[in-house]
């Protein structure tokens, strides 16, 4: 989990009074020299890790998760900042002090080390963020992987290269950084301290064609952690998938009823043929009865006894 940052650092004086220090909002939240996000999946791609990163011990309150934003790490040189492609803090509230969006993040504020960063790999890029500049002056400001491993510590480093989809994530050991191994053959690596894995995906994201990969956010399960448009989708999709079902139901009980009407149809229909026939037979046997009757009385006039017959 995040650590609390410890003031003073090691070749550094007692941390001044808060009020006399810079804060998020002295501090600039962009560097105007840099050129920017250099294409389409620098900018989408912080978002996809930020709307799938549900770390399991931790209230959504609790967690900062933000692309392209300031790091500033140093107190004795407040405007020495790192801007990481993505990273995330856990518990810190997702608004500075519970009220205001960041502008920037600044550590001699939040007293809180991001838990995992993650560089996207870029030509321009590489070097720096593999930790492959050289060395230099005390006077300059560090590289990331400096500010990153010797500095703030920052449990899990992530590096992703979309151009040839290699995912790589280190972790610190209380030292350097160590490289993770890969489930089997595929990019999937979990990060025990935040309880979540990282994988490379393929898929529609926001609308943009299937066309590159991504690294996102899986559970202990092996599942993708859903976007919120994904999770819309897919309860919407459940809804239309219990009112077909409901609706397949209703048409079932409809032609079973059919079918009993038909049956009570059918069952009147006899009754009705079996009460004709019994009609007939009444009036069969009437008009017998009558016949009889007028010969008796027809022989009682000629003399004879019917009787005797």
């Amino acid at each position: 989990m995040s650590a609390l940052l410890k003031y003073p650092l090691p070749g550094t004086a007692p941390l001044p009074p808060r009020h006399l220090l810079p804060s998020m909002y002295d501090l600039p939240s962009e560097d105007p020299q840099e050129p920017g996000l250099a294409d389409e999946f620098h900018y989408y791609q912080p978002h996809l890790l930020s709307e799938t990163f549900y770390p399991p011990d931790w209230a959504r309150d609790q967690v900062f998760a933000v692309g392209d934003m300031n790091l500033y790490f140093d107190l004795q040189h407040t405007l020495w900042h790192k801007r990481p492609d993505w990273f995330a803090v856990l518990g810190v509230p997702n608004l500075y002090e519970h009220k205001d969006l960041r502008l920037s993040y600044v550590l001699w504020q939040e007293g809180v080390v991001p838990s995992v960063v993650v560089e996207l790999l870029s030509p321009s890029t590489a070097k720096e963020d593999l930790g492959q500049s050289p060395v230099r002056d005390a006077s300059e400001p560090p590289s990331k992987w400096q500010v990153y491993e010797s500095i703030l510590r920052i449990p899990y480093y992530v590096l992703y290269d979309h151009y040839q989809e290699k995912l790589q994530i280190f972790q610190h050991d209380g030292k350097r950084y160590q490289s993770l191994p890969k489930t089997g053959t595929e990019q999937r690596i979990w990060l025990p301290e935040i309880n979540l894995g990282l994988g490379v995906w393929q898929g529609e994201y926001r609308d943009t064609i299937n066309c590159t990969t991504w690294v996102r956010w899986l559970d202990a399960q092996g599942a993708w952690l859903l976007t919120p448009f994904e999770r819309e989708r897919a309860r919407v999709a459940q809804v239309k998938q219990a009112a077909d079902v409901a609706q397949q139901h209703a048409e079932q009980e409809k032609q079973r009823a059919e079918q009993e009407k038909q049956r009570a149809d059918l069952a009147t229909q006899e009754a009705n043929q079996e009460k004709q026939r019994a009609d007939f037979a009444a009036k069969r046997a009437t008009q017998a009865e009558d016949k009889a009757a007028k010969l008796a009385a027809k022989l009682r006039e000629l003399g004879i006894d019917p009787g005797a017959l």
